[in-house]
């Protein structure tokens, strides 16, 4: 019987290839152009977009992306290659190739990387924990968009997300306890995810309860009162309302009301970023201070910890594994 070789597509959401203005205003060209992550009415949104988006963000952006840069380029690209490499050395009997939906390395080079080594089957894992139409969704429309002009087309087994899988959980765990090792367990335990439009939450998008699964499973892994843990969401953008509570108006109450020591998690995000760096351990660091809290951490992301290439190693072998299982022959 022959035996299919099998890839592991590992799929981020992608970065600037560099921290300037044209860097930045050709990945949010690419990015806030998906009907996925922005649905308005195409003419008008392509108007906004290029008339005043990207002229108007784009240097702002780019500033706020030179002051998490890291040597070796992006955070977001860093931590995923070391990912795509550590993954690689755990499953070596599997090829494995990272893509990003937007920027470069692009999901069709990362998909012919895999196809060039005789893959036959790809197991693709969008590191994106918890499901939403703008990033899941977003990476099987691409891959579908890629595979479209293929003559001979690669099974396809897609991961939509893993919320509360328990290899996820458990490296969450140990991630939180070092932070706790370190500094003390604090007063609440803030977990911001990223957010989404209200609206599409309401048509449908199952993200708000994946985010709640999560929440529910780390919380009762941890051991740790239930009282002192919240659940936020950030980087809303946009004048329409997105999910709430907002992470910005959390701390900026938790500090009014005199609250001692934060730390924050952001459990979406697989590497951290522009949103965990920047955004969390920076900005909304100052508005907790200045509204009167006391000792603020940012928890990093999993990044390439062990706990986190076990989790991936896992998800991938219980896919192979399906695929594997002897099925039994119909009764004739």
């Amino acid at each position: 019987m022959h035996q299919e070789k099998t890839g592991i597509l590992l799929v981020n959401l992608g970065t600037p290839q560099a921290p300037t203005a044209p860097a930045v205003k050709r990945y949010l060209r690419q990015f806030l152009s998906d009907r996925r992550v922005v649905d308005a009415p195409r003419i008008l949104w392509w108007l906004l977009l290029r008339a005043v988006i990207l002229p108007l963000r784009a240097s702002r952006v780019a500033k706020l992306y030179r002051a998490v840069w890291m040597n070796e380029g992006s955070p977001l690209m860093v931590y995923s290659q070391r990912q795509r490499q550590a993954l690689a050395v755990r499953m070596p009997s599997m090829p494995v190739a990272l893509g990003m939906s937007y920027g470069s390395p692009s999901l069709s080079q990362a998909v012919n990387e895999l196809l060039e080594q005789g893959v036959e089957h790809i197991i693709t894992l969008p590191l994106y924990p918890q499901y939403s139409c703008s990033t899941a969704a977003a990476v099987w429309d691409e891959l579908a968009r890629v595979l479209h002009a293929r003559r001979r087309l690669p099974s396809v087994s897609f991961i939509r997300d893993y919320a509360d899988h328990p290899a996820y959980i458990q490296a969450l765990v140990a991630s939180i306890h070092r932070a706790f090792a370190q500094r003390g367990e604090p007063d609440v335990l803030l977990l911001s995810y990223h957010g989404i439009p209200q609206r599409y939450a309401d048509e449908g998008d199952d993200y708000p309860e994946r985010c709640r699964a999560t929440t529910r499973a780390l919380v009762s892994a941890l051991g740790i009162a239930p009282d002192k843990v919240m659940m936020s969401f950030q980087s809303r953008f946009g004048r329409e309302p997105w999910l709430t509570p907002y992470t910005d108006e959390t701390l900026k109450m938790l500090g009014e009301q005199g609250v001692r020591r934060v730390q924050v998690a952001c459990p979406g995000f697989a590497a951290d970023c522009l949103e965990t760096l920047e955004e969390i351990a920076i900005q909304n660091r100052d508005i907790f201070l200045t509204a009167g809290g006391g000792e603020y951490h940012y928890i990093p992301a999993l990044n390439d910890s062990s706990e986190h290439i076990d989790m991936m190693a896992a998800l991938a072998g219980e896919r192979q594994a399906c695929r594997e299982a002897p099925r039994d022959l119909p009764v004739s």
